[in-house]
């Protein structure tokens, strides 16, 4: 029997749709966000992998910037933070203008990070090891030391002296004192060191540690002033950055220069701790030091 020209040219014509419609389909791609490139090696790793070891590098240990409250989930036992004077907010005291009014600049900031400054202050608890804990974030303004950050920060030391409580003060601040502030800005180096020179006389037991970056005035005041001061692998930490020291003084820096390794190699810091075995270990040095 002869085929029926009209239904093979059917068939035939279906048969073509359907494979152009399947040549056109779209092809079926790796999902956003499941591999992240490391700026440490180079590696492309599982993000599952990094945020298992809380924001490491599985291949290289670079560690990863992590926001001020997201440190906090990471260091305190669930449930268990109360923020301290959430309420203070930043003025502009001198009417700073640069490229644009600085009243201005700190609105987008606060809409960008979710953060009113650069500080978040509180109390929770460590392995059931009530303690007074406060943050600093390089995303607002690099971390810089405005007068709200002089004062949450001061703060916070006189109620940990008050209620007798452990003090740990994390730092993850790149621009030192804030030039928008002037003058009031520089005066929180002192005050807060003030407030820790207090708390120490009182007994107080006060862990700083150090986070990529810690410069500037930041650095050179609460940050190294722990009892204890801890850093995290590789974090750049010192006053003045090694382009600036090279600008100026035309001095060859050593290799590895105001890496957290240098200075423990020098004796400026105590321990260096990945940040997956920070909590426990805030945890032990705590109990060592009967507090």
């Amino acid at each position: 029997m002869s085929e029926n020209p009209s239904a093979s040219a059917v068939s035939q014509s279906q048969g073509a749709n359907s494979w152009e419609s399947l040549t056109k389909r779209p092809k079926r791609g790796v999902p956003a966000g499941l591999w992240l490139r490391c700026p440490g090696c180079g590696a492309t790793v599982f993000r599952k992998d990094v945020d298992k070891l809380l924001g490491v590098c599985p291949e290289c240990d670079y560690h990863w910037y992590v926001s001020a409250r997201e440190r906090i989930r990471q260091l305190l036992d669930e449930g268990t933070f109360e923020e301290w004077f959430a309420d203070l907010e930043p003025c502009d005291p001198i009417e700073f203008v640069d490229k644009m009014p600085y009243r201005e600049r700190l609105r987008r900031e606060q809409e960008r990070t979710g953060l009113r400054d650069a500080a978040v202050v509180g109390t929770g608890m460590i392995r059931a090891r009530r303690v007074a804990i406060g943050v600093t974030d390089s995303a607002f303004m690099m971390g810089s030391m405005g007068s709200v950050v002089g004062e949450k920060l001061t703060r916070l030391i006189e109620r940990a002296q008050a209620e007798q409580l452990p003090l740990i003060i994390v730092s993850g601040s790149g621009g030192g004192a804030r030039m928008q502030e002037g003058v009031f800005s520089l005066m929180q180096m002192a005050k807060v060191s003030a407030a820790l020179a207090r708390f120490d006389a009182a007994g107080g037991l006060y862990i700083s540690v150090l986070t990529n970056p810690t410069m500037g005035g930041v650095a050179a005041s609460f940050a190294s002033l722990g009892d204890v001061v801890i850093a995290e692998p590789k974090a750049l930490i010192g006053f003045a950055g090694p382009r600036t020291i090279m600008a100026t003084i035309r001095i060859e820096l050593p290799k590895g220069f105001q890496t957290s390794e240098f200075l423990l190699e020098h004796g400026f810091i105590d321990r260096i701790v990945r940040r997956p075995e920070l909590k426990s270990e805030l945890a032990r040095i705590i109990d060592y030091c009967g507090k």
